[in-house]
C-alpha cells in the first residue's frame, strides 16, 4: 500500500457533517494607502472562514475561496460525503463545485493526518520559505490635505526591516491618476532610490499594478538603473507586443530583473504563451481566487518547463500562510512569496517564525494555525 492509500484510508473513515461560517477581522499594523488603481487600502478587513466538521469529530477551517453566498450553494454537494468522495490527498479537491472550501478541506486532511499540508503535497518539502514585504504603500501622498511624505514610507520600511523582511516590494504608478505624469514618475523613482539608500541589504521589487504605459516602464528602468530591481510586476496588462519590447529592454539593460504577472483576471493560456516565449518570468494567480488545488495541479506543470511562480496573498495574513506551503513543496519553483503585515483576531500563527527575510513553516497539522474565536455574523 502506498502512502497516499494508507492517506484515503484515514480520510475515507470521515464523514462531512457541518459547516460553519466565521468572520474574523484581519489587521494591518498601519494605514496603507494607494497603489495605482485603487485608493486607501485602510486598515485591514473581514475574512470569510469555513470550517468544516466530520462525524468523528475532527474540524479544519480556513479562508473561503469565494464568497460566503457562493460556498453555501456549494454545501449541499458536501455535507454527508465521505471525505475521500471530495478530497484526495494527492491531488485536491475532486471537483471545481467544492473550490469554496479547498483550502479548508486542505487544513482539514492535514489535521486528520496530522501532518501539515506540505508535506502532504510533498514529503520532502522545505523547512523554510523566502518571503518579501508587500505593504510599502504610497503613503508619502496621504493624507491629501498634508501628505506623510518620503520619511513616512522609510519609516514604513524601518519598522518591516525590524520584523525580519530582507526583501520589499515598493508600489509604484503615481503617474497613473495620484499626480501629474513626469511628477509621478519622478517620484516612483526617488522612492525606490531612497529606500535602496537607506537598506542597501534590502532586495527591491517594484509593483505597478497595470498602471504604467510602455514608455513609463523605459522612464522609470532608466530612472533606478544601477540599482538592482528583483522583479518588476505587473507594468500594465499582459499583451504579447508590449511584454516583449519591455523584456528587450530589460536584457539590454537590468538583464537580472523578472517581469511578473497574472493575479488580475488570470487567463493560463495567455500566461503559458507569454512564458513559452520568454516574456514572463514570474506566474501570479492568487492563491484562494485561482484555488489551492489549481496550483497543485499548475505547479508540476511550470516545473517541467522550468517555470517560476510567487502566488498572490495580498489582503489576508492567513494567504501568506497558504502559500508558505505550496512554496515549500516546491522550493525550486516558488522562490519567495508576499508577505501580509498583521494579524487576524481569535487566529494564533505563532509558529510561523520570520527570521532575516525567511520563514519557518511548522511541522504542525494542516496549516499549523489555531482559530480560537470568530464572529459568526459579518459586521
Amino acid at each position: 500500500m502506498s502512502q497516499y492509500d494508507e492517506y484515503r484510508a484515514q480520510l475515507g473513515r470521515h464523514t462531512v457533517t457541518k459547516i460553519d461560517y466565521l468572520y474574523p477581522r484581519a489587521r494591518y499594523p498601519r494605514i496603507h494607502g494607494k497603489n495605482a488603481i485603487k485608493g486607501y487600502h485602510g486598515f485591514g478587513g473581514t475574512v470569510e472562514i469555513a470550517k468544516i466538521h466530520t462525524d468523528l469529530g475532527a474540524a479544519g477551517w480556513a479562508s473561503l475561496c469565494r464568497k460566503t453566498d457562493t460556498a453555501r450553494g456549494q454545501e449541499r454537494l458536501i455535507l454527508g460525503k465521505k471525505l475521500t468522495e471530495i478530497f484526495d490527498p494527492e491531488t485536491g479537491i475532486l471537483s471545481d463545485g467544492y473550490i469554496a472550501f479547498d483550502i479548508a478541506l486542505h487544513d482539514l486532511a492535514g489535521r486528520i493526518l496530522n501532518i501539515p499540508v506540505c508535506q502532504m503535497i510533498n514529503p520532502d518539502s522545505a523547512e523554510y520559505v523566502r518571503v518579501y514585504d508587500g505593504a510599502i504603500y504610497m503613503n508619502d501622498i496621504i493624507p491629501e490635505d498634508r501628505p506623510f511624505g518620503l520619511e513616512f514610507i522609510l519609516e514604513n520600511c524601518r519598522q518591516d526591516y525590524e520584523a525580519g523582511y530582507r526583501d520589499m516590494k515598493i508600489k509604484i504608478g503615481r503617474s497613473h491618476q495620484w499626480m501629474e505624469h513626469d511628477t509621478g514618475i519622478k517620484r516612483d523613482i526617488q522612492v525606490v532610490r531612497a529606500i535602496h539608500s537607506a537598506f542597501p541589504d534590502v532586495r527591491l521589487l517594484v509593483d505597478a499594478n497595470d498602471g504604467y504605459s510602455l514608455e513609463d516602464c523605459f522612464s522609470f528602468l532608466e530612472g533606478i538603473r544601477g540599482i538592482p530591481l528583483y522583479w518588476f510586476e505587473e507594468p500594465f496588462r499582459e499583451e504579447e507586443a508590449a511584454n516583449r519590447k519591455l523584456k528587450d529592454y530589460i536584457r539590454l539593460h537590468c538583464p537580472d530583473t523578472r517581469i511578473a504577472d497574472g493575479e488580475s483576471m488570470t487567463d493560463i493560456p495567455l500566461l503559458f504563451d507569454l512564458a513559452g516565449k520568454g516574456l514572463l518570468d514570474i506566474w501570479m494567480p492568487d492563491v484562494c481566487e485561482y484555488g489551492f488545488t489549481p496550483w497543485r495541479k499548475l505547479l508540476p506543470e511550470l516545473k517541467k518547463n522550468g517555470y517560476l511562480a510567487s502566488p498572490h496573498a495580498w489582503g489576508q495574513k492567513l494567504k501568506t500562510h497558504y502559500c508558505a506551503h505550496l512554496a515549500a513543496a516546491y522550493p525550486s519553483n516558488i522562490p519567495i512569496i508576499e508577505g501580509v503585515l498583521g494579524s487576524t483576531e481569535g487566529v494564533n500563527d505563532a509558529d510561523y517564525v520570520l527570521t532575516n527575510g525567511a520563514m519557518r513553516v511548522p511541522r504542525l497539522p494542516g496549516f499549523g494555525m489555531e482559530l480560537y474565536w470568530a464572529p459568526a455574523q459579518k459586521e
